[in-house]
């Protein structure tokens, strides 16, 4: 038995999809390119801690990469969903902090408008809205 790789059928596949793939992007970046990544999220480590860097490496990318290609591969509405809800409460977890720690920047209103399309996307395919 051979898996084939699934082609979305629908505009609302599509967008759960596209998702998706660029969730995988960004796990991508933040494997290959942990420092970079720590560095647009405007986060820096010390140099007596050089075990921060594999916090983009693992937790972060291994998230990203892991429901996304999931997503991809096995074309689910759950899967879908739970992709859609990771992205939500990111950009819930990035709302409280705009809130709570003064973080009412440019960059947080910007990764919070991205954090909820990227959320809405798989939300609405996997909820039967698109």
């Amino acid at each position: 038995m051979m898996i084939e790789f699934y082609w979305p059928a629908s505009q609302g596949e599509w967008m759960a999809w596209i998702s998706a793939l660029i969730t995988v992007a960004f796990g991508l970046l933040c494997l290959f390119a942990p420092r970079l990544s720590l560095q647009i999220l405007r986060l820096q480590t010390l140099p007596d801690h050089p075990e921060a860097v594999s916090e983009a490496r693992a937790t972060m990318a291994g998230f990203y990469l892991g429901i996304g290609i999931c997503a991809m591969l096995f074309a689910q509405p759950l899967i879908y969903l739970a992709l859609g809800a990771g992205w939500a409460f990111t950009a819930f977890g990035r709302i409280i902090s705009m809130m709570s720690d003064r973080g009412a920047t440019l960059f947080n209103f910007v990764s919070v408008a991205i954090e909820i399309v990227l959320a809405l996307l798989p939300l609405g395919y996997g909820l039967g809205m698109m």
